[in-house]
C-alpha cells in the first residue's frame, strides 16, 4: 500500500493546491462583496461624432512582442498574455511608449488596467501629442487609480522645463482601482479634446497646444499598468458637432455678461471660472485701425465716453472706463484690444468665438487675422459674423480658421449657404431654430455644427438639446454649465452591469472556486445564468463538477430606465495539479485515493481513467468519477 505523505512530491503539490484554493476563494469572495457595492456609470451611446474613418492603429498584442513601430522610450515595457505591460518604479518616472503618427483629428482608445500602484494618486495616461522620442513638451489625458478624486481625470502638459500645467480636472463615476479593466478614450480635434471614461464624456478642454509632429503614446507613473485593444482612428475635422449623450458646448456671450461688464477681461475671467468652453466677443477697429473688443457701434452705453468707435483713436478708447456703468466694483476696467484679449486667453486658458461686427473691408479683416497670428492663437479662434463678405475675406486670407454664419432668421437652404461659405457652423437665433428644428439633421449630415444664440433659460436649453443643437451662446454661462452637469446625471440613469468575477477570459483549474460577482447601477432586479441554467450572485462555482472547457455566465439587470446585460466566458483547464485536487476532494475510499494518486504521480493517465471507470459508484462516488476519468483521458492525449 502506498501512503501519500506531506513530504512526498505529490503531497507537497497538494498542500500548495489547497493553500492556493483557500487564498483564491478568499480573494474572489472579497471581490464579490466589493463588486456588488461598486457604482458603475456606462453610457449606451458612443461619443464619436461620425462613422469611424481610417484606422491608423489597431493592436491587441497577440503577437507576443512589442509591435513594429512602437518605441519604448523609457521604463520597462513588455507584451505578455496578450496585453502590453508598462512599469514605473516611482512617482518620479513618467515612463512612456510612443506609436502612431501625427494627426489633427483622431480618437485614441484603449482598455487600461492598473495591476499595482504605489498609491491611489498614481496614474496612467493616453498620450495625445508626444514627440516620438518622448522629449518634452507633451500632452496627456490622465487617469489615476483613485479616479473618484476631484483630479481623478486630467488633461495636462509637461513643459520643456519639466513642469506640469494641468488645464482641466474631473472625477470619474467610480474608482478604477487595481485589477479592473476600464475602457477609456480621448477624442481630439486640433486644440480641443474630450476625455471619455467607460463610454461617457467626463470632461473636455480647448487648451491643447499642438505640435507639428507629435504622435500618440501610453504612460505609466508609480505602478504597473496593462493595456489592451489600443486603436487610433481618424475623425472628420469638425469637432464642434455634439456627440449623442454629451452636453452642450457652453459659449459665454460677451464673457460673463450677466455678472460683469461685457466684453472686458474681468467678464472673460468670470466666464472661464464659471465653466464656459468658449468666450464670445465682438471686434471692430478704432480710427487708427486697432481692433478693439466692443459690441456697439458707439462707446456710449458701455463706457464713460461717447462717440463712434471708428471715430476714436486707440489712445482715446484705452482711456475710457468700461466698468463703472455696470457696478462700482468694476471701476477702472478698460476696453481690451483684440491682442490683449487673445494674450489673456493664451496665458490663462480658453478659446474665442470672435464676431466680426459690422461691415469690414478686406484690409480690416486682414488686420484681425494678423493679430490672431501674432498672438499664436490661430488654433483657438472661431470667427463668426452676420456679414457674408467678412466671412469670405476670412476664408480667402486664413482658410484654416473655422467660420460661423450668424442669422436672425433661417436661410431657405442652410446647407447650400454653408457649403458656399465653407462654414464649420451655422449660427441662428435660437427661437428661429426652435421654430424650424428640421434643419439640424441635414446640417449635421453635411458636417456643419449648429450654434444657437442667445438663449438664457433652462426651458429653452432643454428644447434645444432635444433637437440636437451643438452649442448655446448665452449670457448665463455658469448656469448653463450647471445645467450640463445635471444633464449628465440624468443621462447616467440607465442601468449598467459588469461581471467582476469570474472575469471574462479567465482560465481556472479545478482547485479554484470563484464566486459569481456582479457590479450594477440603477438596477432593481438582477438575474444570473451559468451555461443557460439559473444561478445567483454570490454563488460559489464548484469547478470540480463542471466539465473541462468553456462556460458562460450571463447577467441581466432591469431598472426604471431599461435593461442591461453582460457576459463572462471562462475556461476550466485540465492539469496534473487540478486532477490531484479532484482526487483528494473526491470523497473516495482511502484505498481508491492511494491507488489513483500512485497512477497520477507516474503520469499513468490512461490506467487511471480505466481504474476510475471500474470503481465508479463503488470506491469512487459516481458523480465525481466521470470528471476524474475525463480529465485523466485528456491528459493522456497531451
Amino acid at each position: 500500500m502506498t501512503v501519500l505523505s506531506a513530504s512526498s512530491p505529490l503531497g507537497r503539490a497538494v498542500t500548495r493546491l489547497v493553500t492556493a484554493r483557500t487564498r483564491a476563494a478568499a480573494t474572489i469572495a472579497a471581490l464579490a462583496v466589493t463588486g456588488a457595492a461598486v457604482a458603475v456609470a456606462v453610457a449606451t451611446s458612443s461619443p464619436a461624432t461620425a462613422e469611424p474613418g481610417n484606422v491608423v492603429v489597431s493592436e491587441n498584442f497577440s503577437s507576443g512582442s512589442l509591435p513594429a513601430g512602437w518605441n519604448a522610450v523609457d521604463g520597462a515595457w513588455k507584451v505578455e498574455n496578450g496585453r502590453l505591460y508598462g512599469t514605473s518604479a516611482s512617482s518620479g518616472e513618467n515612463n512612456k511608449i510612443t506609436f502612431g503618427r501625427h494627426l489633427s483629428d483622431f480618437r485614441l482608445e484603449a482598455t487600461m488596467r492598473f495591476e499595482s500602484v504605489s498609491a491611489a494618486t498614481r496614474w496612467a495616461s493616453l498620450g495625445i501629442d508626444v514627440p516620438a522620442d518622448g522629449a518634452t513638451p507633451w500632452w496627456i489625458a490622465t487617469m489615476r487609480s483613485g479616479t473618484t478624486a476631484a483630479n481623478g481625470l486630467e488633461f495636462a502638459q509637461r513643459t520643456t522645463v519639466n513642469a506640469w500645467v494641468v488645464t482641466n480636472t474631473a472625477s470619474a463615476p467610480y474608482a478604477a482601482g487595481t485589477g479592473r479593466d476600464v475602457r477609456v478614450a480621448v477624442e481630439v480635434h486640433g486644440n480641443q479634446a474630450r476625455w471619455i471614461f467607460d463610454g461617457r464624456e467626463a470632461m473636455r478642454t480647448n487648451s491643447l497646444q499642438r505640435s507639428p509632429n507629435g504622435v500618440q503614446a501610453l504612460f505609466v507613473n508609480g505602478g504597473t499598468v496593462s493595456y489592451d485593444d489600443v486603436t487610433v482612428t481618424e475623425l472628420p475635422p469638425n469637432g464642434y458637432i455634439r456627440p449623442e449623450g454629451s452636453p452642450f458646448t457652453v459659449i459665454a456671450h460677451r464673457g460673463a455678461s450677466a455678472a460683469a461688464p461685457e466684453n472686458t477681461l474681468v467678464a472673460q475671467e468670470i466666464a472661464r471660472k464659471g465653466g464656459a468652453d468658449w468666450i464670445e466677443n465682438d471686434v471692430q477697429p478704432s480710427k487708427d485701425g486697432v481692433p478693439f473688443i466692443l459690441h456697439d457701434g458707439t462707446v456710449d452705453r458701455t463706457t464713460d465716453g461717447s462717440g463712434n468707435v471708428r471715430d476714436l483713436t486707440a489712445a482715446q478708447i484705452k482711456a475710457l472706463d468700461a466698468g463703472s456703468w455696470f457696478g462700482p466694483q468694476y471701476v477702472g476696467e478698460r476696453v481690451p484690444t483684440l491682442s490683449e484679449q487673445l494674450a489673456d486667453l493664451r496665458n490663462r486658458g480658453g478659446s474665442l468665438l470672435l464676431e466680426i461686427k459690422g461691415k469690414h473691408t478686406r484690409a480690416e479683416v486682414a488686420t484681425i487675422i494678423q493679430v490672431i497670428r501674432d498672438e499664436q492663437m490661430m488654433g483657438r479662434v472661431f470667427v463668426q459674423s452676420f456679414e457674408v463678405d467678412a466671412l469670405r475675406y476670412t476664408y480667402e486670407l486664413a482658410p484654416e480658421l473655422p467660420l460661423g454664419l450668424l442669422r436672425s432668421s433661417l436661410d431657405a437652404d442652410p446647407v447650400a449657404i454653408s457649403r458656399e461659405l465653407h462654414l464649420t457652423a451655422y449660427n441662428p437665433d435660437g427661437n428661429a431654430l426652435l421654430a424650424k428644428p428640421e434643419v439640424v439633421a441635414p446640417l449635421h449630415a453635411a458636417g456643419v455644427a449648429v450654434m444657437a444664440w442667445t438663449m438664457d433659460s433652462a426651458g429653452l436649453w432643454q428644447r434645444l438639446e432635444r433637437i440636437g443643437t451643438d452649442a448655446v451662446i448665452t449670457n448665463r454661462a455658469s448656469e448653463l454649465a450647471g445645467w450640463n452637469s445635471a444633464f449628465m446625471q440624468r443621462a447616467s440613469a440607465d442601468p449598467t452591469v459588469q461581471i467582476t468575477s469570474p472575469v471574462d477570459g479567465a482560465r481556472l483549474d479545478r482547485a479554484q472556486s470563484p464566486v459569481i460577482a456582479v457590479a450594477a447601477t440603477n438596477a432593481d432586479t438582477v438575474t444570473v445564468t451559468l451555461d443557460g441554467n439559473k444561478s445567483a450572485v454570490g454563488r460559489r462555482l464548484d469547478l470540480v463538477k463542471l466539465t473541462a472547457g468553456r462556460h458562460t455566465v450571463r447577467t441581466e439587470v432591469t431598472g426604471p430606465e431599461g435593461t442591461a446585460t453582460a457576459t463572462s466566458t471562462f475556461t476550466v483547464t485540465v492539469s496534473q495539479a487540478g486532477l490531484g485536487y479532484l482526487i483528494l476532494t473526491s470523497g473516495a475510499e482511502p484505498a481508491a485515493i492511494n491507488a489513483m494518486t500512485v497512477k497520477l504521480v507516474h503520469a499513468q493517465y490512461a490506467e487511471l481513467a480505466t481504474y476510475v471507470d471500474r470503481q465508479a459508484g463503488k470506491l469512487v462516488p459516481a458523480e465525481v468519477a466521470s470528471v476524474i476519468a475525463a480529465d485523466a483521458r485528456t491528459l493522456a492525449l497531451k
